[in-house]
């Protein structure tokens, strides 16, 4: 808990001495990449103190251009990892109360992150046309097609909206691996644990290849993707 306390206040401290700053100066040469990268070394930072030790593999597999990052959700832990370890600029979809928090939910704003309301089912269809018009403006996406955490570190069923976004947008898809995670910090706990994490990044699939029609197809074969690259205890439960 000691570690968790600290964490939270570097976050407070972080956001609200660089936080205003950074807003100011995004706002004045209209380009968000400074303060991403700025949060980006935050979170970098978070990992560090978190005690987890990042092993990055497959970046080889990222093709030039805009794509979409499909990873599994196992814990808060995930994202700092995920974030940190892709070598690029990337928008995000996240929770709608975030977007209420001064500061940060201006900056999520700026970065073009994206709100989720998952008790909406029209404004989740307005996220996902809206995602799709900052794509087609080159911003690469993470997403979590899981839609929430696994409680217990097994890849889950995914939801379609992701792969409507991509198939619409006419993208490839990095099927991305994250394992390890849900034993340094479990879902619904504060207590971190140090502990190694793996992101592994897969080989990209064409979603322009398919139609909206078959995104069931599309969502499988990268579910089947992701399951290949994680350890038996986090594969899909039988």
């Amino acid at each position: 808990m000691i570690r968790t306390a600290i964490i939270a206040i570097f976050l407070s401290l972080y956001t609200l001495v660089l936080g205003p700053p950074l807003i100011l100066y995004t706002l004045v040469t209209r380009s968000a990449n400074l303060m991403y990268w700025v949060g980006v070394k935050g979170l970098v930072f978070i990992t560090w103190a978190m005690g987890l030790r990042v092993q990055v593999e497959g970046l080889e597999n990222i093709p030039p251009g805009v794509c979409m990052f499909a990873a599994n959700h196992t814990s808060n832990a995930d994202a700092a990892a995920i974030v940190g370890a892709v070598p690029r600029r990337l928008a995000i979809f996240g929770r709608k109360s975030l977007f209420d928090i001064p500061i940060v939910g201006l900056a999520f704003r700026l970065a073009k992150f994206v709100p989720v309301d998952r008790g909406n089912r029209e404004a989740g269809v307005n996220a996902v046309k809206l995602a799709v018009e900052y794509i087609k403006t080159g911003s690469s996406f993470l997403v979590y097609p899981e839609g929430t955490r696994s409680p217990d570190g097994h890849l889950m069923r995914f939801k379609k909206g992701a792969f409507i976004m991509a198939i619409e947008a006419g993208i490839p898809i990095v099927p991305l691996a994250c394992s390890g995670a849900h034993r340094v910090m479990k879902k619904n706990s504060l207590v971190i644990h140090p502990g190694k994490v793996t992101v592994q990044f897969g080989k990209p699939i064409d979603a322009a290849a398919y139609t909206v029609e078959q995104r069931d197809v599309l969502a499988i074969r990268v579910h089947d993707a992701i399951a290949e690259q994680l350890p038996e205890d986090q594969k899909p439960a039988k």
